[in-house]
């Protein structure tokens, strides 16, 4: 009990409420949007191109803000366009794709802290991507073009650079602070030792791995596994124990709550089904926009939030019964399972790093 309360320690200065209602009142937009055009297939790639180019925000003038966050933009794109485009072919492409993004998002820890977590947001926009038009491939009803997805995550992005436009004017055309403040800002470079490189590559092989075993064998609802294992897992050597706990429990008790979400319209049919779906659209922008306002009050509950919201969007156009709510929590266990496989890896890692920085030490004496 002593270490689940660790887990669940809860820091009431962390929580940040006028910032989460900004970012509900931003993708209220994107949503409404999408609502009107009857498209809501894309509005998963519109709110994380809003969500990830906030958090990618790098302060100062607004020129400076504006060309960092297109730079960013610009490279989601690229993801995004890669991740539909491959999401209908073979699964030994998805497995090559999965591997490679994740292994290069694990090696920019050497051009800085800040732009290594340029790379995760990166890292963990495209496994949804891949995991999203894998799902939407299972439906025939669902018709989601790559350029429209595109454009999607693209105009999410664009979003927030007219808005931090405004809020320039509005204040006087003055240099303004890291959005994110709490986010590093680091840029001094680092070596890319022996073990963090190995660590990146187990990291990427693990995701590969679990992309391999939910699209190779076509599991039912195995989306959730390669997206499991990217909340679980650690996104560096370095990362503690206790925040490798807290993402373990996040992605169980998201998936937990996702699963319940989905059982809603298991028996609803027609205008009662549409209205349902629209509800838990916007259960998972609350879901959001709870996970930015508690980010800093417990790291569990909001690997929690994040996840509940993105895995209903991601299957919310799946049927829902007690069979498919037991594969999706199946399915998550075995990614929090291959998380935990990584964990005990990067473990034996970080301890033989410390002996050999030991045994330096006493020669170097």
């Amino acid at each position: 009990m002593g270490w689940v309360s660790k887990v669940f320690q809860l820091h009431p200065e962390g929580v940040n409420w006028p910032r989460a209602v900004f970012f509900l009142d931003i993708a209220l937009v994107p949503l409404v949007v999408f609502w009107a055009i009857g498209h809501e297939e894309y509005l998963l790639s519109a709110l994380f191109g809003l969500l990830f180019a906030w958090l990618d925000d790098p302060g100062g003038g607004f020129g400076h803000r504006a060309s960092h966050v297109a730079v960013f933009a610009l490279i989601g794109a690229g993801l995004t366009a890669l991740g539909f485009g491959i999401g209908g072919e073979a699964w030994g492409w998805l497995v090559l794709a999965a591997f490679a993004v994740t292994l290069v998002a694990g090696l920019a820890v050497a051009f800085g802290v800040r732009r290594f977590v340029t790379a995760l947001l990166l890292n963990v926009w495209f496994i949804l991507a891949l995991s999203l038009a894998f799902s939407f491939q299972q439906h025939a009803r669902i018709t989601s073009y790559t350029w429209g997805q595109v454009l999607a995550w693209s105009g999410g992005s664009v979003l927030w650079i007219v808005v931090t436009f405004i809020g320039w004017l509005i204040r006087g055309r003055e240099d303004r602070p890291q959005p994110i403040a709490e986010l590093p800002g680091d840029t001094s470079r680092q070596k890319l030792t022996l073990p963090k490189v190995m660590f990146a590559v187990i990291r990427a092989m693990a995701i590969a791995g679990s992309v391999a075993l939910a699209f190779g064998l076509n599991l039912s609802h195995g989306v959730w596994l390669p997206i499991a294992t990217m909340i679980a897992l650690k996104p560096s050597l370095e990362q503690a124990t206790l925040v490798s706990a807290q993402r373990l429990a996040g992605a169980l008790i998201g998936a937990v709550v996702a699963a319940l979400l989905l059982l809603i319209p298991t028996s609803e049919h027609g205008l009662r089904l549409f209205a349902v779906e629209r509800g838990l659209e916007v259960v998972a922008l609350v879901l959001f926009m709870h996970g930015v306002g508690i980010r800093f009050l417990n790291y569990a509950l909001y690997c929690a939030a994040i996840a509940a919201g993105a895995l209903v969007l991601i299957d919310l156009p799946q049927p829902s019964d007690y069979a498919a709510e037991g594969y999706r929590v199946l399915w998550t266990f075995c990614g929090v399972g291959i998380g935990v496989l990584v964990m005990l890896l990067a473990g034996l890692l970080a301890k033989r790093t410390a002996q050999t920085r030991s045994q330096q030490e006493r020669m170097g004496t």
